[in-house]
């Protein structure tokens, strides 16, 4: 039965203690080992994040969107993430529970609240995945020399390379976190080898006038026009949001992407052996480094060649060193991102377990997801997330759904950015081992530097995930209300008497 103080409220909006989600985390049959500590977690952030952003997205939105000045785009989008990453940094420390902004929204929104924000994990981590495997197989193909990893099976093509990468991750998570935190480490520090030969090297190519105008004249182009145009120049009536101060905005919410998965680090706060020093670190430690290596890289990026010369869809970090006459470089940059992709889809993977976990551990998804193997790794959740991961990257084409990745992650950003504010006032009594400076004043700032990156997004993203969310609001009242264990422990109400 629920002890007292487990749970507050009733209905949609019943919370679940702090107190409750620890206790939690020492069921026999759903114990996660504390395998990790402070320097895994900063291995988990750096190889998360380096990875798609680094390697292809700079060069495409240098020369579609923003110009030399996609720099100051990668300051905007870590700035929105460092305010982001205190709140995170705090919760993490108080509730050192598997779930991430699940398990923090569950603690001061409500059951409800709390679903959402897991359904939005489920689309963010699960789709990032996709994505970025399908990145992978793309370069593996490069890496091969060119050839095709992909092939036709009957009308329907499927891309093999993304399917084998993400079935290999798979049994890698599933075998042990500290595994995959060894494996992280030994393929991050070959990319990050490989970015820091690619800034000294482009550094003696970099030409003055590639950076001016830093910030090109605004362009109307097809890709800022109808539903493809980001929301705020939709409501502003700006038109395009192609270069100019429109396109810098718009570029912030693009790079954005780059930095997604720094968050994943808290979803691993259960099995870090100090959570409340050790995660805090991982996550603003991590942070910190990849925000100087993006910054480094578009500034190199942009000062080797003319932004107008990385136009289109197929530029990548190599076609600054292929049109200064360094092919050899090519195969280099392949190499460092076909292993900076292999870590990026092992966290991602990482994350979304985990979240599914603490869903399948209250109940809001089948409750056989939260059994633990002897490894003490949630193996059934495991493999479902690779089958769902394996069927997205190899079978449907994503396209412009990268974007969707963008959203779910703001929207998560800027409820566990309320949230710091709300726990502080309803348990000031909890021990934190990192607090947030200066609140309420930082984690306001980081709602709103969200909900900007969030409206400079287009208007057939903000659809899409409308959708998604309806959507999870259906599935929450036809199953994962009626099941949720913290309704069944909570005792209903009975009339006293009077003494």
């Amino acid at each position: 039965m629920t002890q007292v103080g487990d749970a507050r409220g009733s209905g949609l909006f019943r919370t679940k203690s702090v107190e409750q989600s620890i206790r939690d985390t020492d069921e026999p049959d759903s114990k996660l080992r504390k395998d990790l500590t402070a320097w895994d977690l900063i291995v988990f952030g750096v190889a998360v994040v380096i990875g798609a952003g680094i390697f292809t997205l700079t060069a495409r939105t240098a020369g579609n969107v923003a110009g030399p000045s996609v720099s100051l785009a990668f300051v905007f989008a870590a700035i929105a993430c460092a305010l982001a990453a205190l709140c995170y940094a705090e919760f993490a420390s108080t509730v050192p529970v598997a779930g991430s902004a699940y398990t923090y929204s569950f603690a001061t929104f409500g059951e409800f609240v709390a679903w959402i924000i897991g359904w939005d994990l489920i689309l963010e981590f699960a789709l990032a995945a996709a994505v970025v495997a399908k990145g992978w197989s793309l370069y593996l193909g490069e890496v091969m020399g060119g050839l095709s990893s992909s092939f036709m099976l009957g009308s329907v093509k499927v891309d093999w390379g993304a399917v084998l990468i993400t079935v290999v991750i798979g049994v890698l998570i599933a075998t042990g976190t500290k595994l995959s935190s060894r494996v992280s480490l030994v393929i991050t520090s070959i990319k990050i080898a490989v970015v820091v030969f690619v800034v000294v090297l482009g550094a003696f190519y970099i030409k003055a006038e590639n950076y001016s105008p830093f910030i090109p004249p605004a362009e109307v182009g097809e890709t800022g026009e109808g539903v493809h145009q980001s929301l705020f120049s939709f409501f502003t009536g700006a038109g395009g949001d192609t270069f100019g101060w429109y396109g810098l905005l718009a570029a912030a919410s693009l790079v954005f992407f780059a930095f997604i998965g720094f968050d994943v680090v808290a979803t691993t706060a259960e099995e870090t052996r100090h959570p409340q020093k050790a995660v805090p670190i991982g996550i603003l430690g991590s942070l910190a480094i990849v925000t100087v290596l993006y910054v480094a890289v578009s500034l190199v990026l942009t000062g080797m060649v003319n932004y107008t010369d990385l136009a289109g869809d197929e530029s990548t970090l190599a076609t600054a060193f292929a049109l200064n006459g360094m092919d050899w470089a090519k195969n280099l940059i392949s190499i460092g991102a076909l292993a900076g992709l292999t870590t990026v889809v092992m966290v991602l993977m990482l994350g979304q377990t985990r979240v599914l976990f603490a869903m399948a551990r209250d109940g809001l998804m089948p409750k056989r997801l939260s059994h633990t193997g002897r490894r003490g790794t949630p193996v059934r959740t495991t493999v479902v997330v690779t089958v769902v991961v394996a069927v997205l990257a190899g079978f449907i084409p994503l396209g412009t759904l990268e974007e969707m990745v963008n959203i779910g992650t703001l929207f998560a950003f800027v409820l566990v950015s309320l949230g710091v504010i709300v726990l502080r006032r309803m348990r000031p009594d909890l021990e934190r081992g990192f607090r947030v400076p200066l609140v309420p004043f930082v984690p306001i700032l980081a709602v709103i530097a969200c909900l900007w990156l969030m409206i400079n997004l287009s208007v057939e993203t903000w659809l899409r995930f409308v959708v998604w969310m309806a959507l999870g609001v259906v599935v929450y009242f036809t199953y994962s209300r009626r099941h949720s264990v913290l309704a069944k422990q909570t005792l209903p109400e009975t009339p006293t008497s009077s003494p």
